[in-house]
């Protein structure tokens, strides 16, 4: 796969394919008649054709046959202008280098007469290595017709098959030097070595390892064979138990506290409160709630651990010298849809990151799916492409990190530190300019992008732009960079940089970014297969170099590799307050319960920073380790059960072996009538890639023949009838389909693997503004909710195969039924209010035998707390903030989600909560103090508001009735004072810098907050009532 001037656009369902060229200016050509060569003076002369002698057809630059033959013989063998590789011209004899180029040999091959007969292969293999990328045409159909899907001069129908006079006019169009490529790749000169062999070379990484093994004077070689072979035995990666003196008071705090807990509980059942049953029958059913809800976020905290890589004992098994480099191929997936919400700059700071990695460079493919077919995101892509060839050279020469180049140059750190280099200052110079001049670039598209032309977008061409209906348009497919073409300024290979936009139509159910993470899947199939799949959001960068490397220490592990199905890498992020306010890091989540998880079967998938093995995602069960045998019994008396004979055992193990056998032939016999197409799709190189477990290209696929596929798996019509979303790929049915996707592979008995390396691998931007975070929440709130009334609720769905691990069933549940949390926490937090206003309790008076449940009950939450920060390393400040949000979300988001959710499934009402925005302070963290207008804010600043209230009115009475009247009092007060504590951040996010909050929200809460209250004077529901008179007090007669 090579890098391409050509768009490929088409639909396999209409029978359409095209290919656009020229959208982007090329370099003229000079006039060549009567030009002198400008090496030596003679004239250029002519071809044996009697055309005038052209030895570079990118530039054009003039040099006679004697001095091209001999710079290709002797010299560098690049033009001396645009410094592009010459390339063989007919009657030419071949050098170093050539074999890589695809054309045959015209002296030895003169008069060879296949080559008539295979000219519209040829024709095929020059569109896919020459010119263009992938698309899809009909199969075996001889001279085939494609209808142009664009109207325009410049685009070309293109097919498989090819008639003799459209097979010799577009060799003449390729050959023309009216036609170039977009962008002229120089070629690395003979003998020079890649960046990453230079840097990571096979003897460096001996010498590291001698160095630490203390290995630092010669050794024999009989030692340093037996050392090497030690070292390719020993695991990649180990598991580091938390210790002991750690976890196990924690565990121990945690069985305390549930027999507290019910201890507690039963004491609530058992002392009702009589003149407030409803308040106290609330409160009941809220709490029996927490303490289910407790448990299921508790317990698969119970095998906390950290693990360890050893990315030397990778380089030393899989990177040898003289041989090739053995780790495994990795393809790249990043996701975008819309260049206004998400910034082309961000992508294109994501795809630099993503170039530069630590890794071989024939071994990375990157490929962007833009689901919103905008002009702006391809344009971008190209001027990515563009700067790539300097960035990626500048990284790997100077060990560059993070290797996206916005948040390297912002960072605010000594740059100069362990550079040695005395070139460094002034090449980091220069490519920050490089950079500036890239981003002004980048700008300028986005400002173009800005206001659509009432025709639509026109390509340089002049071809109309493809998508520019966004919900009607052919599937779009360029190769930016790629081998053979794709080179940075030093003459290195570029990884491949690949631009895909999957076919939309009316009528069609795309499946939102599952839909294009499926997709993705089968182009990458086609065009590269690598047995691994990494899947970044077009927001989170390459922090470390490394990271993917770290992942292989896992999945490329002989011992336990093979039934790891994807490798999690935790989210970290910039751009967050000091403080962290709405608690964005997420640092409980990603410190402590992941690491709980990783102990059990694996953490949940999270929907980026993760890398993925494709035979998991293609719905195959991990391989089955060796059964350990059955246990004989003897004769003895401690052996209870039956009693066997060696004989006989010996004999049931051969039957049992004979039946094993027999059952592995009929699975194979079952495999090879299992109708694949009905399973995968009818696209046959595809279904030939997914029994490759290793990777690779099928053998038989012609370049052809993969032109073809590729549109035709991205057509909307492709998943029809298939099992792609229910079994296989990203699975549809919630808008959250990273938890559906882990939960399954889970579930057929894959483990995955938590990753923490030192250096954060991968970093991302979060929403730091109030409105903008509790929209988020909102969606992952309501895509669990989808879960939950889905055939996939974790609380019924997988005990068939049995393979889903009870302690990681109990987090898959805590996942889809947090959000019914919301109902009892809005309810609790407005019993306070309500036990203030009505100078009633939720308890009756609390005895001091009593009074030792509630000490002993927030001492085990404070101990449990303690300890979990102890074992973990996250701050009490996170902790708390984490804390904090949980009520937030809980009162706002999470409410909105149950009822959205029930109006969806029950009513088929879809509902949507949308933000608009103000300006922002234009400064750090401006967004922070934004105000945005959404109806999320309602319930938390009315509960805020009646809290307050009723603490007014507490005190008030108190006042008012004496000291007698105080005891009772700070039980209400405390347990309102808790809801205000927790909301403190919201009132916050209310007020903003300006301390104001718009009207518009203070109407409606206090608004609510009269309502609510003057319903409550006048029904007063829950304290008891008293009918007639009290004879007690005033006697029969009164």
């Amino acid at each position: 796969m090579e890098a391409s001037a050509g768009l490929v656009a088409g639909s396999h369902n209409r029978n359409e394919l095209v290919v656009i060229h020229g959208h982007e200016e090329h370099k003229p050509l000079k006039n060549l008649d009567g030009q002198v060569c400008e090496i030596c003076g003679d004239e250029v002369g002519l071809t044996a054709d009697g055309d005038l002698f052209v030895a570079c057809n990118e530039c054009g630059f003039p040099v006679c046959r004697p001095c091209y033959e001999y710079e290709r013989r002797e010299g560098s063998q690049l033009c001396p202008q645009c410094k592009t590789r010459y390339k063989r011209l007919k009657g030419s004899p071949r050098v170093e280098g050539d074999e890589d180029e695809e054309d045959v040999d015209d002296i030895e091959h003169e008069f060879n007469i296949e080559d008539e007969r295979n000219k519209h292969d040829h024709s095929a293999e020059a569109m896919l290595y020459g010119k263009m990328s992938y698309g899809r045409g009909p199969e075996d159909e001889d001279n085939a017709q494609f209808p142009a899907v664009i109207s325009g001069g410049r685009s070309l129908p293109v097919s498989g098959e090819l008639s003799a006079v459209g097979s010799h006019a577009y060799g003449e169009m390729l050959s023309s030097t009216l036609h170039k490529r977009v962008h002229p790749y120089p070629v690395s000169e003979p003998g020079s070595e890649r960046w990453d062999d230079k840097k990571d070379g096979w003897k460096e990484r001996m010498d590291d390892w001698k160095l630490q093994q203390g290995n630092l004077g010669p050794e024999p070689d009989e030692d340093f064979d037996a050392a090497m072979l030690d070292v390719t035995r020993q695991p990649l990666s180990r598991k580091v138990p938390i210790a002991s003196s750690k976890v196990n008071p924690y565990r121990m705090v945690i069985v305390a506290r549930l027999v507290i807990l019910a201890f507690f509980l039963r004491y609530r059942i058992l002392n009702p409160v009589h003149d407030a049953l409803g308040l106290w029958l609330t409160s009941i059913i809220c709490e029996i709630w927490f303490a289910f809800s407790w448990i299921l976020d508790q317990f698969p905290k119970w095998f906390p651990i950290d693990r360890e890589t050893y990315l030397d004992r990778l380089s030393i098994r899989y990177e040898r010298e003289g041989e090739p480099n053995m780790l495994a191929p990795v393809d790249v997936f990043v996701s975008t849809v819309d260049p206004m919400k998400e910034p082309p700059l961000v992508t294109a700071n994501t795809v630099l990151s993503i170039l530069a990695m630590d890794y071989p460079v024939d071994k990375i493919s990157c490929y962007i799916s833009d689901d919103g077919a905008s002009m702006c995101t391809f344009e971008a892509l190209s001027e990515t492409a563009e700067f790539a060839r300097k960035w990626v050279p500048f990284c790997k020469k100077f060990s560059i990190e993070p290797r996206a180049p916005e948040m390297y140059f912002s960072e605010k750190i000594d740059y100069l530190k362990d550079k040695v280099q005395p070139t460094f200052v002034k090449e980091r110079r220069a490519m920050k300019r490089e950079y500036e001049e890239f981003k002004v670039r980048i700008n300028a598209l986005v400002a173009k992008a800005q206001k659509v032309p009432p025709g639509g977008w026109i390509m340089q061409d002049g071809t109309p732009w493809p998508g520019n209906n966004t919900k009607d348009h052919p599937g779009m497919i360029q190769v930016f960079l790629g081998h053979s073409g794709g080179h940075d300024t030093e003459g290195n290979e570029l990884p491949r940089l690949v631009y895909v936009s999957r076919e939309k139509r009316p009528g069609f159910q795309h499946h939102k970014k599952a839909g294009a993470m499926n997709a993705l899947i089968r182009v990458s199939a086609v065009l590269t297969n690598a047995p691994f799949m990494l899947n970044l959001d077009c927001d989170h960068y390459v922090n470390n170099s490394k990271a993917v490397r770290e992942a292989m220490c896992f999945l490329m592990d002989p011992q336990t590799g093979k039934k790891v199905c994807y490798v999690q890498f935790p989210q970290r992020f910039d751009g967050i307050d000091t403080h962290d306010r709405y608690a964005n890091r997420n640092t409980v989540f990603f410190d402590i319960n992941m690491k709980g998880l990783d102990g059990i079967q694996g953490p949940v998938y999270v929907g980026t920073g993760c890398v993925f093995r494709r035979q998991a995602l293609y719905g195959y069960n991990p391989p089955k380790g060796p059964k350990r045998p059955k246990m004989v019994s003897c004769d003895c008396c401690p052996c209870f059960g039956k009693r066997k004979k060696a004989k006989h055992a010996k004999n049931d193990a051969i039957a049992e072996a004979a039946n094993l056998k027999a059952m592995e032939d009929d699975k194979e016999l079952l495999m090879s009538q299992m109708n694949f197409e009905k399973k995968f799709g009818q696209s046959s190189i595809f279904v030939t890639s997914t029994l490759m477990e290793e990777g690779g290209v099928p053998p038989s696929s012609s370049p052809a023949s993969q032109l073809k596929e590729a549109i035709h798996v991205i057509s909307c019509g492709y998943e029809d009838k298939t099992e792609w979303g229910i079994e296989l790929g990203w699975i549809y049915g919630s808008i959250t389909e990273d938890i559906l996707t882990g939960f399954k592979m889970h579930c057929r008995g894959w483990r995955s693997i938590y990753c923490m390396p030192k250096r954060t691998a991968f970093k991302g931007t979060a929403p730091i503004n109030l409105s903008d975070r509790l929209n988020q929440v909102l969606r992952w709130a309501l895509g669990s909710i989808e879960i939950f009334f889905s055939r996939h609720c974790p609380l019924w769905y997988g005990y068939k195969e049995g393979k889903l691990k009870w302690l990681e069933r109990f987090a898959y549940a805590n996942t889809t039924v947090y959000p019914f949390t919301s109902i009892p926490l809005v309810a609790y937090c407005i019993l306070p209010a309500v036990c203030l206003l009505t100078d009633k309790f939720i308890m009756p008076p609390i005895s001091t035998f009593a009074g030792l449940y509630f000490v002993a009950l927030f001492s085990s939450i404070i101990a449990t707390g303690i300890l979990e920060l102890k074992w973990s390393g996250v701050s009490i400040e996170e902790w708390w903030r984490n804390e904090q949000f949980w009520v937030i979300g809980g009162v706002s988001a999470h409410l909105f989600a149950v009822i959205q959710g029930l109006l969806k499934v029950l009513a088929g009402i879809d509902t949507n909560f949308t933000v608009t925005s103000k300006a922002a302070d234009d400064e750090e963290f401006g967004e922070l103090y934004t105000f945005k207008w959404t109806t999320l804010l309602i319930p938390p600043t009315t509960i805020l508001i009646i809290n307050i209230v009723g603490v007014v009115a507490g005190i008030s009475d108190a006042i008012n009735n004496g000291y007698q009247s105080w005891g009772p009092l700070f039980g209400k007060l405390f347990f309102s004072f808790w809801v205000i504590v927790h909301l403190y951040p919201f009132l916050k996010g209310l007020m903003g810098r300006q301390n104001r909050t718009p009207t518009i929200v203070v109407i409606w809460s206090v608004l609510l907050a009269s309502i609510f209250s003057l319903l409550w004077v006048r029904i007063d529901p829950f304290v008891t009532k008293t009918k007639g008179p009290d004879t007690k007090m005033c006697g029969i007669n009164c």
